[in-house]
């Protein structure tokens, strides 16, 4: 069966605070990931701190375009939660992202699932 794209969705729990407040962190992080699972970027990541309305979803949020598709995420302040998303139409080995978010942000836990969408 033919697959359109990849999905993988990371779901973690209580990241070092220091690492997930950083936006140099994070850029670090994103160009890393790039580099690890074999895409090419799109120009430079986009990084702004966003819901400062909201203490309980306050922080950074980042979308990095691929040659591929998008690399996206949510990094909230207050808990240590971050919400990360890669799509792509080229697959990717979802084990070496994992391995580049526990370097950066060093989860309590992460929740993982890998879409194979269909064309």
């Amino acid at each position: 069966m033919a697959y359109w794209g990849y999905h993988l969705i990371l779901d973690c729990k209580k990241c070092d605070f220091d690492k997930i407040r950083s936006c140099t962190n994070i850029e670090a992080f994103v160009i890393k990931l790039v580099s690890e699972i074999d895409m090419i970027a799109s120009g430079k990541p986009l990084i702004k701190h966003f819901a400062t309305h909201n203490k309980d979803a306050e922080g950074y949020s980042l979308v990095q375009l691929i040659e591929t598709s998008s690399i996206t995420g949510h990094f909230v302040d207050q808990n240590g939660d971050a919400y990360l998303d890669i799509f792509s139409c080229k697959n990717f080995d979802a084990n070496k992202a994992k391995n580049v978010v526990e370097k950066f942000f060093k989860p309590e836990s992460i929740k993982s699932t890998f879409l194979k969408r269909q064309a």
